[in-house]
């Protein structure tokens, strides 16, 4: 038993992911069209017919652009916060009364052995949150979008076997990039996304021995490389005293125009 999920795309032109356990499949976020989608789905051998639910993190258009059309196509339930559906409501369309489902911040709705739970993030949308999936012990986390990495966030994905956790910028790239002062200002503050230093500072306190592999996501087109991203976050994490074999190096990269390849993630 265990979890499989494929990243279908990660950025700031659009995000959705693929997470499976024997007898579910959900669909995080939609922030591509819903031809795109399917498309990206397709490529790791999955339909839309095959998807039970999708839940969402919040509203920014990159995480539920295509949420309305593929819902529909597929008559697919939605997950998402009261906050969220209220501000989300209007981008995406007619939705039938009984397919749209509250799923409070901190709540946990099992799909079939699949357990999701929801956690409180720091972020300028209405009620954002990231999620944490799990199947009989297997835990996957689910963290991008957030300013910083709290306590209580750290309690929520420390411990995971895999976690997805944003990686968006190089500070200084940002700084002199051709973004407006109050652009950059958003970014860079406690609701708006992790650097790469800051993802990296956040990896020490969560990484444990049973942590196997951790993909960067999120990254920004204009102000980060994905090399760049890795090079940072692993230097400070081996400034910190953490080391990896070759054979057992643990940063995993994701794309923003295709799917990462299919990871299982089973019960040592």
């Amino acid at each position: 038993m265990g979890l499989r999920f494929t990243v279908l795309a990660s950025g700031s032109t659009g995000n959705a992911t693929i997470v499976q356990c024997d007898d579910a499949t959900v669909l995080v976020d939609a922030g591509l069209s819903a031809k795109k989608l399917e498309e990206l789905m397709r490529e790791r051998g999955v339909a839309g017919h095959h998807v039970d639910a999708i839940v969402v993190t919040h509203e920014h258009s990159d995480h539920i652009k295509g949420l309305g059309a593929f819902a529909r196509k597929f008559n697919l339930p939605i997950y998402a916060n009261e906050q969220t559906w209220g501000a989300l409501e209007r981008h995406v369309g007619q939705i039938a009364t009984d397919k749209r489902v509250i799923m409070e911040t901190g709540e946990t709705i099992s799909f079939g052995s699949m357990r999701t739970t929801s956690y409180a993030i720091s972020h300028d949308a209405a009620e954002p949150v990231g999620y944490v999936f799990d199947d009989n012990g297997v835990k996957l986390s689910l963290a991008t979008d957030l300013g910083y990495v709290s306590d209580k966030v750290q309690r929520m994905i420390e411990d995971s076997d895999v976690l997805v956790l944003e990686s968006n910028h190089d500070v200084e790239l940002l700084r002199m990039g051709r973004y407006p002062w109050n652009i950059k200002r958003r970014i860079l503050s406690d609701i708006g996304h992790l650097s790469n230093e800051a993802a990296g500072e956040a990896l020490c306190q969560l990484f444990t021995d049973r942590t196997k592999r951790v993909y960067l996501a999120h990254l920004s087109l204009d102000h980060n490389q994905m090399d760049l991203a890795k090079l940072t976050v692993n230097n400070i994490l081996e400034s910190n005293g953490h080391f990896f074999r070759k054979d057992e190096y643990p940063l995993r990269e994701t794309y923003h125009d295709r799917p990462t390849p299919w990871d299982e993630v089973m019960k040592r």
